[in-house]
């Protein structure tokens, strides 16, 4: 099976899933599959009574129920993801821009040989990870070590690693991983979506960004969507 009719068939499947567990599935699902990675990019992806939430001005509501879902179906994700692609995943990161109405699902497998990563490398790397490690020390403090890659014309994922502070390694120990990741994701993704540096600099307008951490690992990847200029 090709990575097209892969890709098309865990699309398919993705969206079921969706519909089956939050009551309503997205209007579009783009899945790029580039070795090792998976992302899964939807659309139009508001349940009726979310949408009734977020009437109500009740986006944090949305924002921690979606938390608990997706921890209870990534399972399923995986499984879908290995049965058609045959990738073991290890790790799967997650966003939602409930603006736009949108999310996103990056699925890391096991093999990240450096021959298999080099493939993504593109000119404006150094200058994306400067931006990076800049909103990183606005937000928290600078990682570790920051890495890139453009899987697809439309798509950067940004890693990075050694990014938690004290405070937060605290709340994590105290079991407010969800409560965290929700505040961080305000704080960072408002920073990211506000970045006027990034379509000059990657020639593309921004359509849109995404941010998830692993706490465990103590890393985080950025998602931007991207609309090359012609």
């Amino acid at each position: 099976m090709d990575y097209k009719v892969q890709q098309t068939k865990l699309a398919n499947n993705l969206g079921k899933l969706l519909r089956d567990n939050f009551g309503k599935g997205p209007q579009s699902i783009n899945v790029i599959i580039s070795l090792p990675y998976v992302m899964v990019y939807v659309r139009g992806f508001i349940s009726p009574m979310e949408q009734v939430l977020l009437d109500q001005n009740q986006e944090l509501t949305v924002k921690t129920t979606r938390e608990f879902l997706m921890k209870t179906i990534d399972p399923e994700i995986r499984g879908q993801i290995q049965g058609i692609t045959d990738m073991e995943v290890q790790h799967i990161y997650y966003d939602w821009n409930l603006e736009k109405q949108s999310g996103i699902f990056v699925g890391v497998c096991k093999n990240t040989s450096p021959d298999l990563l080099s493939q993504y490398d593109y000119k404006a790397k150094d200058r994306i990870h400067e931006e990076i490690v800049q909103i990183s020390e606005q937000a928290e403090k600078a990682p570790r070590f920051v890495s890139s890659y453009l899987i697809s014309p439309r798509a950067l994922i940004v890693f990075r690693e050694g990014i938690l502070v004290p405070i937060e390694r605290q709340l994590i120990s105290l079991g407010f991983n969800e409560t965290l990741r929700v505040a961080k994701r305000h704080l960072e993704g408002e920073m990211l979506q506000n970045n006027t540096h990034f379509p000059t600099i990657l020639q593309s307008k921004i359509i849109d960004t995404f941010v998830d951490w692993d706490f465990d690992l103590d890393n985080s990847v950025i998602t931007l969507i991207l609309k090359p200029e012609e």
